[in-house]
């Protein structure tokens, strides 16, 4: 056995996506660690960089400039991506807690989920600047809607001044500062705080010190001192709190709920626990909540977690005194300070543009590893046993599957007699039913979402045959890791697919579990039919075509194992994937539907082929489908499935006019789908009636693809 394949026996997992855990994935990309396995779990897919939002909203740089793709980033060090947000954890258990999904195991956690907000005065006409991913569509919407005339920044601190410069440079609008303390910039030199005076006055820009504010509504805000400005919105930017889950958790926190680290960045309390950022506080070395310490405490962090999943020693992180602070002018020009030192100019400008954007360069411009060293086994304990069996010998230890079992709690019926747990189950069963078995291996790291989309992706067979889902059948395959993990991602999928049967009234009766090369899953399922099945050979001359999901999800699940799709692109898609079919069958019958399939591996093409031929008709398609984003770029760019060149052999039965027949939007009709829409003939009167209540019902890219014809195929604008 290669390095490389030497089984996974740790698990780590990065939760949030801050300026250290970037880091981190990069580090484990450039040299990977065999038997570890990491994990990153972040609310959102582009990891904002926090010290070039200003010069975002003076116009200098462009969303994608200021952003690091986090799915990119995990693909390149091998990484599963996971995109939720934390709500607690059950640090006995080793467990990270959800709202909206079962809790994830780890060995060794980070935590870099930045802070909350602090210290601001909720109202409708207010805007915390932190979390910058919540707040860049805040300032966006703002804009658009064009009644922004005055803006008070509450706080003015260097990040503060910075945004209240670009504001006034870029937009025009009127700012005005409002500090609680006695002078703006506090930790700034003299020199420094004079050189931004005269940089505010030239933009307008008013300060009010000694402004503690107490209320902001209504087009004003008041102080403490019973001052008051008029303001058409707030933003705060006043700094961070600690959120409440770590210390609720039972992790060591400081006086203000900060996690308190020691100076390996290892919780003072917890030894597979480390944090860093603002979220944290090292003890005996306090520092300000900014963007440079976390970014200082990346290459620590990645050598402590790696040493403390494989047994290593732990290195000291040293925070420097006194960072290097940039302040943007709006102008062209900047003004640096550390300590007593000030430097100001365009060329401090310029010195702070190159700076953050060879920072970002570091997690775009990512190198190809295919012929990287081998990763080597550095942990102490011993790996998973290399030689497996065979046969029976390759299921699921009987001890992991209880306890997965367990931890479901599945609940069945009274149709079903026996259930889990008997040689085979028995079932209450009346008239005709629609049975069917699909499956596949792993296209994505998370495995809770996967095991959804395989469900959705299973029962959408009997949707289409208008079938009413009722029984399940598991075949459930996991990769030979340490038991404990193999345990953990048989328990996330298999929550996940439960999910999904309970909210379609299916009871999950039985299966069967075994180690695989992949993690993969594989349902036989079986529904009542209430009246006659719908068929693809029902479709009638003069029908609409109406699709009810968008194309696309083979090129962009291509795209992010290559780790060339946009994060935000891989997220569209695992939601799409993540919807039901079964309104949507609902909506077809009330509107006469006459043939209908799911459009899955074959594409949309193939699968209309197959519907024409059992109707003895032939169709004429649209040239432009609804696509998923990012689809269209990605198939221009190279990036295809790997079942597209054979997809693509059913074009050959089209007429293609008037459009290329290599254009994107032509070469998605053959792309195939995974958990994809349903492709149904409707009565042309009804066709519009349709697809306004499939929107209505949350189908938003439903629409008429192409019409039923005599006899032909063809794509056509």
């Amino acid at each position: 056995m290669t390095p490389l394949e030497t089984p996974q026996s740790r698990d780590i997992v990065l939760l949030g996506g801050g300026h250290a855990h970037v880091q981190v994935l990069k580090a484990f990309g450039m040299r990977p660690a065999a038997g570890v396995r990491l994990t990153i779990v972040a609310r959102e897919p582009h990891s904002p960089y926090s010290g070039m939002l200003p010069g975002y909203v003076a116009g200098h740089y462009g969303w994608d400039d200021i952003h690091i793709d986090l799915a990119r980033l995990a693909a390149f060090a091998d990484a599963r991506f996971i995109a939720a947000e934390a709500t607690g954890l059950d640090l006995q258990a080793r467990r990270i807690e959800f709202d909206d999904r079962p809790p994830l195991g780890y060995d060794v956690l980070s935590i870099n989920t930045g802070g909350v907000p602090g210290g601001g005065v909720a109202s409708a006409s207010t805007t915390s600047v932190k979390p910058i991913g919540a707040f860049i569509p805040v300032w966006e919407r703002l804009l658009k809607a064009g009644a922004l005339r005055r803006i008070a920044l509450v706080g003015a601190g260097p990040g503060s001044v910075e945004l209240a410069l670009a504001i006034a440079s870029r937009h025009g609008v009127k700012c005005v500062l409002l500090e609680a303390g006695a002078r703006i910039l506090p930790g700034f030199g003299a020199s420094a705080r004079r050189h931004v005076a005269k940089a505010l006055e030239r933009r307008g820009v008013e300060t009010c010190t000694g402004f503690q504010v107490v209320s902001a509504d209504s087009g004003e805000v008041a102080a403490e001192d019973g001052r008051a400005v008029l303001a058409d919105h707030v933003l705060w930017v006043t700094g961070v709190a600690s959120p409440t889950w770590p210390a609720a958790a039972g992790l060591a926190t400081d006086a203000d709920g900060f996690i308190e680290v020691n100076d390996a960045l290892q919780s003072t309390s917890h030894a597979t626990v480390f944090a860093v950022g603002d979220v944290a506080t090292v003890v005996g070395s306090p520092r300000p909540k900014s963007g440079v310490y976390a970014v200082r405490q990346g290459p620590t962090l990645a050598a402590n977690l790696r040493a403390c999943a494989t047994n290593g020693r732990l290195r000291r992180f040293r925070a420097q005194r006194h960072a290097m602070a940039i302040v943007g002018l709006g102008d062209g020009c900047a003004v640096a300070s550390r300590g007593r030192l000030t430097a100001a100019g365009a060329w401090v400008w310029r010195w702070k543009q190159r700076i953050d954007r060879r920072f970002m360069r570091k997690f775009s411009e990512l190198p190809n590893m295919d012929a990287a060293a081998p990763a080597t086994l550095e942990s102490g304990e011993d790996a998973p046993d290399a030689m497996r069996c065979g046969g029976c010998g390759a299921k699921i230890g009987a001890d992991s599957l209880r306890r997965t079992l367990d931890r479901l709690a599945v609940e069945t019926s009274p149709n079903t007699v026996r259930g889990i747990g008997d040689d085979a189950a028995v079932v209450r069963a009346s008239g005709e039913l629609a049975v069917s078995c699909d499956g596949f291996r792993a296209m994505i790291g998370d495995p809770y979402r996967f095991g959804r989309i395989g469900a959705h992706h299973a029962l959408n067979d009997l949707f289409a045959m208008g079938a009413t889902p009722t029984f399940a059948l598991a075949l459930a395959t996991v990769p030979l890791m340490a038991d404990a993990m193999m345990e953990e991602d048989l328990f996330q999928m298999m929550a996940g697919a439960l999910a999904v049967f309970r909210r379609h009234g299916v009871d999950l009766v039985g299966g069967h579990s075994a180690e695989g090369a992949d993690l993969g899953i594989s349902f036989t399922v079986s529904g009542a039919l209430d009246g006659d099945a719908l068929d693809k050979g029902g479709l009638r001359e003069g029908d609409s075509l109406v699709l009810t999901k968008a194309l696309g999800t083979g090129a962009v699940l291509a795209g992010a194992m290559r780790g060339r799709a946009r994060a935000a692109d891989v997220v569209a898609a695992i939601e799409h994937m993540d919807q039901s079919n079964a309104n949507a069958v609902q909506v077809l019958r009330d509107h006469d539907v006459h043939g209908c399939t799911d459009v899955s591996g074959f594409g949309l093409a193939g699968h209309l082929s197959e519907m024409t031929r059992a109707s003895r008709l032939g169709a004429a398609l649209a040239a432009t489908v609804p696509l998923l984003p990012g689809a269209s770029a990605l198939v221009a760019d190279g990036v295809t499935s790997s079942l597209q060149r054979n997809n693509e052999q059913a074009l050959d039965d089209y007429v293609i006019r008037k459009v290329r027949p290599d254009a994107p939007a032509v070469r998605l009709l053959a792309d195939p789908q995974t958990s994809g829409g349903l492709l149904a003939g409707i009565p042309a009167d009804a066709a519009s009636s349709c697809v306004r209540e499939l929107r209505r019902l949350g189908y938003a890219e439903a629409a008429v693809v192409g019409e039923v014809v005599a006899e032909g195929l063809a794509v056509q604008p």
